[in-house]
């Protein structure tokens, strides 16, 4: 299995409560930016699949383990690789970590969808891309 996409960020104020403990939901925004930069290594992004493919992607599933919390200025790593998908779907899976070890471990499904809102298979060109990456 090739070694994951990694996106190195920082916890910063505002990303956690008064105790300086991350929020949980922040833990979803760094997993979206470290997807975003996964797809933009790959030669796509957002902008240019809507204007490209006619679509874009979005969250259809995101199951997510809290094994441990993040800190205040903490530097952390986000993981992501392809670990499944289907003709509309795609399935990746993301560990955020703080050196190695885990914090957060999420699966989530993306789906590919046309400007009507309507499932729609995702481009050859992305889904060879996947394949190479998976």
């Amino acid at each position: 299995m090739p070694d994951p996409h990694r996106l190195d960020l920082r916890v910063y104020y505002e990303d956690t409560d008064a105790g300086g403990i991350c929020y949980h939901t922040a833990y979803l925004r760094f997993a979206e930016r470290g997807r975003t930069e996964f797809l933009r290594d790959l030669g796509f992004d957002h902008v240019g699949l809507r204007e490209t493919a006619g679509g874009g992607f979005v969250v259809s599933r995101c199951e997510v383990d809290f094994l441990r919390p993040a800190r205040l200025d903490d530097a952390l790593s986000v993981e992501t690789r392809i670990v499944g998908g289907g003709g509309a779907s795609a399935t990746m899976e993301q560990v955020v970590r703080r050196g190695a070890e885990e914090l957060v471990r999420l699966i989530v499904r993306l789906a590919f969808l046309s400007p009507s809102g309507r499932p729609a298979r995702i481009p050859q060109a992305v889904r060879l891309a996947f394949d190479r990456a998976a």
